[in-house]
């Protein structure tokens, strides 16, 4: 029987019980979770100078023990890490938005809902 592999993605900033929400709904969603932790150049024009660096948030999202792989975006190419990895689901947040997306052809995408 065939795995079910899930990609996820966001900056993942400053860990919080919303991202473990997140990525425990993600997670249930097939067998494998890869998730994918936004490059520094991305997060910095979302947050500014409080941004983390890219690998301070993966070491805090491996932390939590949900994924079972955490990689580091691609700083051009979004959609670079998604044909490497070759999910069957996307799983995207409450607010996320992912214009790329609009061009994906044979991948399952997931809203999911926000964290009660």
């Amino acid at each position: 029987m065939k795995k079910v592999k899930i990609i996820c993605g966001g900056g993942f900033n400053m860990i919080h019980r919303g991202h473990e929400f997140f990525l425990r709904e993600a997670k249930k969603l097939g067998d494998e979770l890869v998730v994918m932790i936004s490059h520094d150049d991305l997060n910095k024009r979302k947050i500014g100078k409080k941004a983390v660096s890219a690998l301070q948030r993966k070491k805090a999202v491996e932390k939590l023990g949900i994924a079972n792989k955490v990689i580091i975006g691609d700083p051009k190419d979004r959609m670079k890490i998604v044909r490497k990895e070759r999910p069957d689901v996307i799983a995207l947040g409450y607010d996320q938005k992912m214009p790329e997306l609009d061009s994906v052809k044979g991948i399952n995408i997931v809203r999911l809902g926000k964290m009660p």
